[in-house]
């Protein structure tokens, strides 16, 4: 075999054995910008992240999973859903996904993932929403009531607790813990008592008889 043979050979080992050029990553293209309508509202309500970045991240976190997440509830009816409001995500502000939130549906709140999106066709979907959705629609600018307890994991979607009637009196519930303790401690003292009579009566049957 001639020297430019060899080399050829070399040459075409070479490229056999080098490792697959890499493919790119695609691009993952994230919003920074939220819009928000719906009943109650005469205007959209726009949230930028660089200017109001918590606030944008409260409503953002409310649909980012809804983009990729496999439908999980049924189609509920539509007498039970309460007022709708829709998030738009935004990217350089160009649409890029849009959501409807119904936050007062019966039975917790309801997200529905419609298949028509600006950034491309989706399967339609619903989805039992979080429970802190009333909450970051109305801190966003819905008329909505506030649910404070439900924003850090607190009880929502239906089922909690009205703290609007009597308040809370730490020093007469700390009042009723010590009176309900020092009952204890007598009723368990007459229970020692008992024991106590019990047991020296018996002691003093077994001397006599012995």
């Amino acid at each position: 075999m001639t020297a430019l043979g060899t080399a050829a050979v070399a040459v075409v080992l070479a490229i056999g054995i080098m490792p697959p050029a890499a493919h790119a990553a695609p691009k993952v293209v994230k919003p920074n910008a939220a819009q928000l309508t719906g009943k109650g509202m005469s205007k959209p309500v726009v949230i930028r992240q660089e200017t109001d970045p918590k606030l944008f991240q409260m409503l953002y976190a409310e649909v980012d999973w809804l983009a990729s997440e496999t439908p999980q509830a049924s189609v509920p009816k539509a007498t039970s859903l309460g007022p709708k409001y829709t998030v738009t995500l935004m990217v350089k502000d160009a649409p890029h996904q849009v959501y409807d939130l119904y936050p007062l549906a019966a039975g917790g709140p309801r997200a529905f993932r419609p298949a028509k999106q600006p950034s491309g066709k989706k399967t339609a979907g619903w989805f039992y929403g979080r429970l802190s959705m009333s909450e970051s629609l109305r801190i966003s600018g819905a008329p909505l009531k506030a649910k404070p307890d439900v924003v850090n994991g607190g009880i929502g979607g239906g089922v909690g607790q009205d703290l609007d009637g009597e308040e809370y009196n730490p020093v007469e519930s700390m009042g009723e813990v010590f009176t309900e303790v020092r009952r204890l401690f007598l009723l368990n003292g007459a229970v020692l008592v008992v024991i106590l009579v019990g047991l020296a009566g018996m002691a003093y049957l077994i001397r006599r008889r012995v």
